[in-house]
């Protein structure tokens, strides 16, 4: 009988079923997890526009987690659109009590389409109370930009935002170049940086493939991979999933 690590996502749902929570439980699934879920935010949303957002009671949220956490216990944690301070509060009081599990946390700030997906004064609370929890942040050109405070347009930007950006306290930070395809993976020891290439596809279907990218990189930890392996996997598979 075939045994499964257990994964859990923290993250909005998605209507449209391309990205957020349902793209996180399709890609923990697709990659041999068995995924739990606690959802933060309702969002009315197609591949290409956000028409509303939701945000789900704290106490609701709280609820969800507890009742995973103190049964299913997963081997990995990924966190993706936690939309309000009270909210990120919550999470990261819970989360205290479990910080042996591995955390990955994608910032979401802001859709494809443009639509804020963290409300504006929640960033200074995600980066005191919640950032610091992370095994491995992984934001995007803009959300780096929010996150070091400053504009990113060469490499050595984004050299400084990584060097910025891990002053705030979480272990390791993987930037994603977007169009580039190319990804740097920061360390908190200050080690040298490694790179992460993969090949442009020419496609259209590409809503969501940070959220899937993130929920790769938990489902390779939760199967036991050291943190630099499950990012070279899960780079490698984002492509496989584009195609399909």
């Amino acid at each position: 009988m075939m045994h499964y690590v257990k994964t859990l996502t923290i993250a909005g749902s998605d209507s449209g079923g391309g990205a957020g929570i349902q793209a996180d439980i399709k890609t923990m699934s697709a990659l041999g997890c068995y995924a739990s879920s606690v959802v933060t935010a309702v969002t009315a949303q197609n591949t290409k526009q956000v028409f509303c957002i939701q945000n789900i009671e704290a106490a609701v949220v709280e609820a969800q987690l507890r009742a995973v956490l103190t049964d299913l216990r997963p081997d990995t944690i990924k966190i993706g659109m936690v939309g309000c301070a009270e909210n990120i509060k919550t999470i990261a009081q819970v989360l205290a009590e479990y910080n042996d599990i591995p955390l990955v946390i994608d910032p979401v700030m802001v859709s494809t389409s443009g639509n804020k997906l963290m409300e504006e004064e929640a960033i200074g609370t995600f980066c005191r109370h919640l950032l610091p929890m992370a095994t491995v942040l992984t934001p995007n050109i803009a959300e780096a930009e929010v996150l070091a405070r400053h504009t990113i347009v060469t490499v050595a930007d984004i050299d400084k935002a990584a060097e910025e950006i891990l002053k705030l306290g979480c272990k390791a930070l993987l930037i994603k170049e977007g169009n580039e395809k190319t990804d740097r993976l920061y360390f908190s020891d200050n080690s040298k940086p490694l790179i992460f290439e993969s090949e442009t596809i020419d496609s259209f279907n590409t809503h969501g493939t940070g959220c899937t990218l993130s929920s790769a990189i938990a489902a390779f930890l939760a199967r036991g991979l050291r943190l630099e392996k499950a990012v070279a996997m899960a780079k490698n598979y984002i492509p496989q999933a584009i195609r399909a």
